[in-house]
């Protein structure tokens, strides 16, 4: 199975949490320990190992913060 690189911009993230209910592996959470230009808890990976690359996030992210490499 392929695996995924996600990356996100993080300084426009607003903290939807959509691509954390999107992703069937839920390794997506917002980083409580970090705060954005915008003021939000940005989203990232938790653990990277586990990305299928579906790309699920990207798609389901309404400000396009999200992007999903097949490595």
């Amino acid at each position: 199975m392929a695996k995924g690189q996600v990356t996100f911009n993080v300084d426009i993230c607003k903290g939807c949490e959509l691509c954390v209910t999107a992703c069937p592996k839920k390794i997506i959470e917002l980083d409580q320990s970090v705060i954005n230009a915008k003021g939000f808890h940005p989203a990232h990976v938790t653990n990277m190992d586990e990305c299928i690359g579906c790309a699920n996030c990207a798609i389901m992210c309404p400000d396009s913060v999200i992007k999903v490499e097949r490595v």
